[in-house]
């Protein structure tokens, strides 16, 4: 951070005029973005003065350019927003814990000592989501704890597992299970009791995410500390099996399940003197468990018990809070973002979206930052999401709402900067409804319009940006692209993030570069490249 007014300045550069606002629309993909490729190919669609589709590009929103290990990572929404806000690329969770698992260095940390504390007496659990998708988690990220944990001492672990199906194949689930007990079956071997104790959905169980739901975290409860649910199986794979057998069943909302001994007793619910890691990378779906299991003076549900236990998480997942206390592996320092600079430079912002992304256009596009710059330069407007329907259900969400307060924000002459976040593509495409996410994109372009139109009013400038793709393509593909159909003939539906084409130059971390060129500054020089290209008066 700068310690001075000067280190906060920016070159002068081809200044607006008095009152320009520059909009920054996010959403995932819609008529405005690419409908004709199967991979997602997000595009930042650059326009001045009067509506030019032509202006457009494609960027990369996945990979080493958002700071992930590889190119076959995904992207998803908090590292994109992240590169978006920051104009740089850092090295991002599932990295840093792949260096610190490589390196070992997880191990000599005070967070691991801390639960190490409780592996002679007590027992080890390790919750999270079972997957391979790179979102939340990894179950290669899984496997090297589990070895290491048992090499440094741990004696007994039980897996509190939660299945996938949206950010991977639905019904893969059962193919993680069986090489998690593979596994587990190895450790037995060498001495370590090891067992899977619980698991359930994912959407249904343990991980909501901004306070949404806090029955999703109780259920979970229930099952990994309490060992109590109306669904109990001697093991994982047959949980799994007969679940899915239930009617519209699915691997993302499968009902909290716990493994049973012989004689019916729970084979692993937390106690007293255990020791809990988190082990997802992913923030904002470990926030609210953490809260459970950390807060002394939690009220969201009846805990019953709080076990007195040592917790941390894979990382901090939340730098505001500093929930929680202990955590693995550090996150990355994310400092000067464009919003920081712009607000030092008398740019007025205002911010925008549903709870559900709300933190995506304040939180993760400020770099994991909590709160105002100056409160009397930002202003921040969060439309309460609706809780306990799917969104499908009702695939306008929010969009009408988000964007009357933007609207307004830009008509009313305060803000230089208006940003929101459109989650109609993203959050309805999850879902695998391909009807509704027609109309989940329909209802995100008739409100992109409507900021448009209003943009176009006060005689500003706008960026239309999507952050990755997810509603571009919604069916499973073999290697040629040829859609893949199920034993029925019906299309098999495909509810992950997608990949775009490997684009050589340009991705989401451009944007910040770019936006400061429109509000008429140049970026500091350790940004990524703008994407326009500037020229004096």
């Amino acid at each position: 951070m700068g310690s001075s007014e000067v280190s906060w300045k920016l070159p002068d550069h081809t200044k607006l005029p008095k009152g320009k606002t520059v909009a920054v629309v996010v959403l995932r993909i819609s008529t405005t973005a690419s409908m004709n490729s199967r991979h997602g190919c997000p595009q930042t669609v650059l326009i001045s003065g009067e509506t030019a589709p032509e202006k457009w590009r494609l960027i990369r929103a996945h990979g080493t350019a958002v700071g992930l290990p590889t190119d076959d990572d995904m992207g998803n929404s908090e590292v994109g927003h992240n590169a978006l806000g920051a104009g740089r690329i850092y090295a991002q969770g599932a990295k840093l814990v792949d260096l610190a698992l490589a390196s070992e260095k997880i191990y000599e940390g005070e967070s691991f000592k801390y639960i190490k504390e409780c592996f002679e007496s007590g027992t080890l659990h390790l919750i999270g989501l079972l997957s391979d998708g790179g979102v939340h988690s990894r179950i290669d990220q899984l496997q090297l704890l589990l070895k290491g944990a048992s090499e440094h001492g741990a004696k007994r672990i039980r897996l509190h597992i939660l299945t996938d199906g949206r950010d991977v194949l639905d019904g893969s689930s059962v193919g993680f299970v069986e090489t998690l007990e593979n596994e587990l079956s190895e450790l037995r071997e060498k001495g370590v009791d090891a067992q899977i104790a619980s698991g359930g959905g994912r959407m249904y169980v343990t991980m909501d995410r901004y306070e949404n739901d806090w029955g999703v975290v109780k259920r979970g409860w229930d099952a990994q500390v309490l060992g109590e649910s109306q669904h109990k199986f001697k093991s994982a794979i047959e949980a799994i099996k007969n679940l899915r057998e239930e009617p519209n069943a699915n691997d993302q909302f499968l009902p909290p399940f716990v493994i049973v001994d012989e004689n019916g007793k729970a084979v692993g619910p937390i106690v007293d003197g255990d020791a809990v890691v988190t082990f997802n990378f992913r923030a904002d779906r470990m926030v609210m468990i953490a809260k459970a299991l950390e807060y002394g003076g939690f009220d969201k549900f009846d805990r019953v018990r709080f076990p007195k236990i040592h917790y941390a998480g894979m990382l901090q997942y939340d730098g505001e809070l500093k929930l929680p206390s202990h955590y693995l592996v550090s996150p990355p320092e994310i400092e000067r973002t464009s919003g920081e600079y712009l607000v030092h430079n008398g740019v007025r912002t205002f911010a925008c979206s549903e709870t559900v992304k709300f933190g995506h256009v304040t939180f993760f596009w400020n770099g994991n930052r909590s709160g105002y710059f100056n409160p009397e330069m930002d202003e921040y407007v969060e439309i309460p999401s609706d809780s306990g329907i799917s969104f499908n259900v009702k695939p306008k969400v929010k969009a009408e709402e988000i964007v009357e307060k933007a609207r307004d924000a830009i008509l009313s002459g305060k803000f230089h900067q208006v940003r929101v976040n459109l989650p109609n593509g993203d959050m309805v495409g999850h879902t695998g409804d391909i009807q509704a996410t027609v109309g989940a994109c329909e209802s995100a372009d008739a409100a992109v319009k409507v900021i448009l139109d209003a943009v176009e009013q006060v005689g500003g400038i706008f960026v239309v940006t999507a952050d990755h793709g997810n509603a571009e393509d919604m069916v499973k593909r073999n290697k040629k692209g040829d859609p893949l159909l199920d034993k029925g003939g019906n299309l098999q539906i495909l509810t992950s993030h997608t990949l775009q084409p490997d684009v050589p130059d340009g991705g989401l971390a451009n944007v910040a570069a770019t936006v400061m060129n429109f509000h008429g500054y140049e970026a500091p020089t350790d940004y990524e490249p703008t994407l326009i290209e500037v020229v004096d008066n």
